[in-house]
């Protein structure tokens, strides 16, 4: 399979069943998704799994961030055990005369996606997931960010169901793909 076949092919699996990948094979996978471009080499980030009760404790410090009560909260709680595996993907910044922060944050952004594919291509479903709460003083103290880390999101990660997904719509970067001078 070539590059562009595992672009193609990816889509997000918003659903997964209970199997999920060993740490050996996540951490193969990593080693894998680690040579993205990384201006000076600098590996500004770090992956934290989260399995188990792991997930549980992400979801009460969702809760606590959306100071909701009762049902509301519930369901917030409920979101990090729709896939046995979370993936928490870490911006590790380091301190460098030039190279700026958001390079850094950049090349952890990749590793994400790489390690998506990889994940993909291994036959697990996978789903990038962030929002509100990604920021969120609970939610860094679940993962124990450092000073000069922030949480980038999760990949959930699962068996894949074998439910059908819809195909992929084409995008249209006609209108995104601009040319500065000619000749």
């Amino acid at each position: 399979m070539t590059a562009a076949d595992a672009l193609r092919r990816r889509r997000s699996q918003p659903a997964v069943t209970e199997d999920a990948p060993a740490t050996d094979e996540v951490r193969r996978l990593l080693e894998v998704a680690a040579s993205v471009a990384d201006h000076g080499a600098l590996h500004p980030w770090r992956v934290i799994e989260l399995r188990g009760d792991a997930r549980a404790a992400l979801g009460a410090a969702f809760a606590e961030a959306s100071g909701l009560e009762g049902e509301h909260a519930a369901k917030l709680a409920r979101k990090p055990l729709r896939a046995p595996l979370l993936l928490a993907v870490v911006a590790s910044r380091r301190p460098s005369p030039k190279v700026e922060v958001w390079e850094q944050d950049a090349a952890a952004a990749g590793v994400a996606h790489a390690l998506s594919l990889l994940l993909d291509e291994a036959g697990w479903g996978v789903m990038w997931r962030t929002g509100r709460y990604v920021r969120t003083e609970p939610v860094r103290r679940v993962h124990g960010l450092a000073e000069n880390e922030e949480l980038l999101g999760w990949l959930y990660v699962g068996g894949r169901t074998g439910k059908p997904l819809p195909p992929r719509s084409v995008t249209p970067v006609a209108e995104r793909l601009a040319t500065l001078g000619r000749g």
